[in-house]
């Protein structure tokens, strides 16, 4: 009676700690990355009343006479391999992790590990869980190399001050393309058609290089490009600072070589010439002043321009033009002077099959020419400009010749980069986290890493969906590893929920119930018996 008292009582102990873990696994139905555990029961010793003997000639062998003295729990059992249910979630910093492997946080004095992917970034810019503001940790940036150096884990730095911005790039290359029509009266005009090239120098400042394509012999296909100014942000011409500096700073160190171009303009039809002297249609005579660059009708308040009188720009007027270089034409004149043209030659194929295809520029052979930006200071880089895809063509006379930052074949490469802003980040499901920047960069911030263990069952549960090494389980290397080497992956916007079975935890609860109700119907059983023999001795 004594042996079924005591047994009951273990049964009831024992019982009751399995209630304590179906209460705790149905209390965590909802709880993000949660393992169920299970009890395993296990027999207390045996007390033997006799011993087994062995069988005879003319006696059979006789059992063994055993009393069990209970029950106790042997072990929990933890239901890691079972992946819990995927709940979408929307925040780019909640992730779910496949297989076996757990990610690996720091509580400030040890690494645990989790299968909760709730994270965030913390004030400090780094990575760290949202309960309880474990640092998550990774694999960092090789600084010199840019790649991921996978070393001792650390905690990840996200939006840490390094890691707000991406560091501006100078232009390093550009291309021309489209189409030069030769009839576009731009093309032919002695301002020439302008294209523009904008690019950054190493700090991210941007620029603008302006440039002319002029004709010089349209029978032949042949047409010069002129670096006319180079403009900062603010419109100031650092090109002419340049050659302002110092006498040796010529045009050549930055854009072509001088080309001798003489020009030749008719006097308007309004005007006569006689004499050395300029008349208008009114009959005027007119005198020029040279301080205003302009010619005066005498005795009236009438005023002429140069540039109406020739057609000419102002810029023309004040560089070139000089009354002396005037010369008779029957009554009318012709103003005549030499350009000394810094570029190159554009030539293009006249004949079929490949008329208007783009032979060359500057010399036979040679695709493209370099923008000398060094020259104009240490912060800017040469730019090499493409021609090849040019073309010359008829196009209702409207050219379309375009310059663009990078290369012909490649946009993204050579382009320049402004200083730019941290505007995104992205996980990816190798666990490597990129930022997007507002220049157009992305750039590698770092990677979390995973940890594996022989026996994940073997883990000791610590709280805060944390999990401990133990000898059972394997110890943790310190390094981790790379989720993808299992075929692994982790899910951006998703978080694993727990792994409890309600159904199965409340059969578990309704056969623990009738367990332990059942050791209760023994203990006062085994009372009633011991009652009945007290009461004997009345």
């Amino acid at each position: 009676m004594m042996r079924a008292l005591y047994s009951g009582v273990s049964g009831l102990k024992t019982h009751q700690t399995k209630m304590d873990v179906i209460g705790n696994n149905i209390a965590n139905v909802n709880t993000t990355g949660f393992k169920s555990t299970s009890t395993v029961f296990s027999e207390i010793m045996y007390q033997n009343l006799s011993g087994a003997s062995g069988a005879t000639a003319t006696k059979g062998g006789v059992n063994a006479k055993q009393v069990g003295l209970g029950v106790s729990m042997s072990a929990t059992s933890i239901n890691i391999s079972s992946p819990g249910a995927p709940q979408t979630t929307g925040d780019g910093w909640d992730l779910r992790i496949t297989g076996d492997s757990f990610f690996i946080v720091n509580n400030g004095t040890e690494n645990l590990f989790t299968k909760a992917g709730a994270f965030c970034v913390d004030g400090a810019g780094y990575l760290a869980t949202k309960g309880t503001g474990y640092n998550v940790m990774g694999w960092r940036v090789d600084p010199t190399t840019g790649d991921i150096r996978k070393d001792v884990v650390s905690r990840l730095p996200i939006m840490v001050p390094e890691n707000q911005t991406s560091n501006p790039e100078a232009t390093t290359d550009s291309y021309c393309s489209g189409i030069l029509d030769d009839n576009s009266t731009e093309v032919n005009s002695d301002k020439g058609y302008a294209m523009n090239l904008n690019f950054y120098d190493a700090l991210g400042y941007s620029y603008s290089a302006k440039f002319a394509v002029k004709t010089v012999n349209s029978d032949t296909k042949t047409y010069t490009i002129e670096l006319t100014d180079i403009l900062d942000s603010n419109n100031h011409s650092i090109l002419q600072d340049y050659l302002d500096a110092d006498p040796n700073n010529t045009m050549t160190n930055v854009f072509g070589e001088p080309t001798t171009v003489d020009r030749r303009y008719n006097l308007a039809a309004d005007f006569t010439y006689r004499n050395n002297t300029f008349y208008d249609k009114d009959g005027n005579a007119l005198r020029y002043d040279a301080d205003n660059m302009k010619y005066v009708a005498e005795g009236t308040n009438k005023e002429y321009a140069v540039s109406s009188m020739f057609g000419i720009s102002e810029a023309q007027v004040q560089e070139y033009y000089d009354p002396a270089a005037v010369t008779a034409n029957g009554e009318s004149a012709v103003f005549a002077y030499t350009e000394n043209l810094y570029g190159y030659t554009l030539d293009f194929n006249e004949g079929l099959p490949n008329a208007g295809m783009f032979n060359y520029i500057g010399q036979e052979g040679v695709e493209s020419v370099m923008l000398k930006m060094s020259a104009l200071g240490t912060e800017f880089s040469n730019i090499n400009v493409d021609f090849t895809q040019t073309k010359n063509s008829n196009n209702g006379g409207q050219s379309t010749m375009e310059l663009k930052k990078g290369q012909a074949d490649n946009p993204e490469q050579g382009t320049g980069r402004r200083l730019g802003v941290l505007i995104g980040l992205q996980v990816q499901e190798d666990g490597r986290i990129f930022g997007s920047y507002d220049n157009g960069n992305t750039e590698l911030l770092g990677q979390i890493a995973v940890a594996m263990f022989a026996n994940p069952a073997g883990l000791e549960k610590v709280g805060e969906n944390c999990y401990r090494t133990t000898l059972n389980s394997g110890e943790f290397d310190g390094i981790g590893r790379d989720i993808t080497a299992d075929n692994g992956k982790m899910t951006s916007g998703t978080l694993e929920m727990s792994n409890v079975d309600l159904a199965t935890e409340f059969t578990e609860m309704i056969t623990t119930q009738r367990g332990f109700q059942a050791n209760s119907r023994i203990i006062t059983t085994s009372d009633t018996l011991l009652e009945e023999l007290v009461n004997l001795k009345r």
